[in-house]
């Protein structure tokens, strides 16, 4: 594949020791399971977990590129590598006898697209040959999906089996017989009571690839633009009047038989990381639910399904019946700022840190009473929950490269000091937070300095964007950025514009 690595490194240091060592934990996690597939390194998913997975691995890879990039690229390009003719991606790759070899029992997930690209961006956009393989691939899997998984034909696409969306054990699905734990190949179940499901998730499979293909259109100019913005339109279209419920400000996947199922579900959630929900369905879906603490907002927030509906159960195993998973932690970063609740992230990323830092490990599960660690199964070392807790800490105290911006967060955290680099190529991004201040440099030049509770967006050559506020309360900010100084007071998640 047609991408070159380039070297990558993250320096981070702060007197907050107990940053510091979760910090520490998770790094020296995430090393010890990067592993060799046939001669190309791969981050695996971890915690007993020894293949990657398409649900999780391509975006725990591209979060990985911080530190490195060889991985990340291998974790997204196995999957092309192995993606069948017919245009169904394996849900898995696995080491057998030194040699990688896919399966295709079901999807998973499919947390992909929006990775796969900004490694283009990470190789600083040298390959255009990745850009053509990544189109052919990602129309190949979208045209598989709505020649396959719509077998009714009502517009609306379908998963065949409980593990088409990841959701192992999932009590929402009690009653599926046929369908069992898996459903290869491409006709549906025909007997089962539950599958076909007309399902929110794989709706979003399809949206987000329709999303990332648009975006290489212009890239590519291939004057596919607009075709690929109409196909999108027509699946969020569908997703809204078909599995929306207008009354109760959420979706709800519909059974074989087209009936509402009754689960109050995180996949939401899942929904808002791939972009598929308009602004107010987000809005009214993070208000009503994600902040209810009768729902979502627990202790220890985000269960997979809503604590007051009778299908949640709380198995402190693996099991997606409610228990709060890091792999949703790691998904809700993306499904939040794409509608921007930036204010959210950071509530969540210091739910996460706080409970996590309590002991250094790094499980699957949470209970989302207690927010005791679910390592019933020994999963201590997965990869998601350690990923989401490096990949917080970028959003707040650190840096983070999105395509052609980099995102300083300029949080801080309490009277500790911070900082935080990111070593990139030949180029340094270094933010520095003490005394109720934060200053952000490009190779050693200064190029902002802010009061805390910002995130700044920046050029990649430094010229400043936007301030936004991420503190979670009004914030009278005072800034000095492109050369002038301002003070502004924003309300949480209220964006500043500023001119470069």
């Amino acid at each position: 594949m047609d991408l070159t690595p380039l070297k990558t490194s993250v320096e981070f240091k702060t007197s907050d020791s107990f940053l510091m060592n979760l910090y520490c934990a998770a790094d020296t996690v995430l090393k010890s399971n990067v592993k060799d597939f046939g001669g190309r390194p791969v981050l695996i998913e971890g915690g007993g977990y020894d293949s990657i997975w398409i649900e999780t691995q391509p975006m725990g890879g591209e979060m990985y590129a911080k530190r490195n990039m060889e991985a990340a690229i291998n974790n997204v390009t196995l999957f092309i590598d192995h993606q069948h003719e017919n245009g169904r991606y394996p849900y898995r790759i696995s080491m057998v006898d030194g040699m990688a070899e896919p399966a295709y029992l079901q999807f998973q997930g499919f947390c992909f697209p929006h990775h796969a690209l900004n490694l283009y961006y990470w190789t600083k956009k040298k390959h255009t040959g990745y850009l053509k393989k990544l189109y052919a691939s990602l129309e190949a899997w979208d045209a598989y999906l709505w020649k396959y998984r719509d077998s009714d034909g009502d517009g609306c696409l379908e998963s065949w089996c409980p593990l088409d969306t990841g959701e192992d054990f999932s009590s929402r699905f009690a009653g599926a017989e046929e369908a069992g734990w898996h459903w290869p190949g491409e006709t549906p179940p025909q007997k089962d009571p539950v599958f076909p499901v007309e399902s929110m998730d794989v709706m979003g499979y399809s949206y987000d690839a329709r999303l990332t293909l648009g975006k290489l259109a212009v890239l590519l100019n291939n004057g596919r633009e607009a075709e690929w913005a109409e196909k999108m339109r027509q699946v969020r279209d569908a997703i809204r009047s078909r599995l929306w419920d207008e009354s109760r400000g959420a979706c709800y996947d519909r059974d074989k038989n087209n009936r509402f199922m009754p689960a109050l579900q995180h996949n939401n959630l899942r929904v808002m990381y791939h972009g598929a929900f308009t602004q107010d369905m987000a809005g009214r879906f993070v208000r009503e639910h994600l902040l209810n603490p009768k729902e979502f907002f627990t202790p220890m927030p985000l269960p997979s399904i809503a604590v007051n509906n009778p299908v949640f159960r709380n198995i402190s195993e693996n099991n997606w019946s409610g228990q709060a998973e890091g792999l949703t932690y790691q998904r809700a970063i993306r499904a939040l700022e794409n509608y921007g609740f930036y204010s959210e992230v950071t509530l969540f990323g210091s739910k996460l840190i706080d409970c996590v830092g309590k002991r250094n490990t790094f499980p699957q599960q949470f209970d989302p009473f207690t927010g005791e660690f679910s390592e019933a199964d020994t999963r201590t070392t997965y990869s998601p929950t350690a990923l989401s807790v490096l990949e917080y800490i970028s959003r707040l105290y650190g840096v983070h490269l999105q395509f052609d911006e980099i995102w300083w967060g300029c949080l801080g955290r309490g009277e500790e000091d911070l900082s935080y680099t990111q070593n990139w190529d030949n180029g340094a991004f270094a933010l520095e937070t003490r005394e109720g201040r934060a200053a952000g440099s490009v190779n050693g030049k200064e190029i902002f300095r802010v009061s805390k509770g910002l995130r700044v967006v920046s050029g990649l050559r430094g010229g400043v964007k936007r301030l936004i506020n991420i503190s979670g309360a009004p914030l009278d900010a005072e800034f000095t950025v492109n050369g002038r100084t301002g003070t502004a007071r924003l309300a949480p998640n209220e964006v500043l514009t500023v001119c470069p």
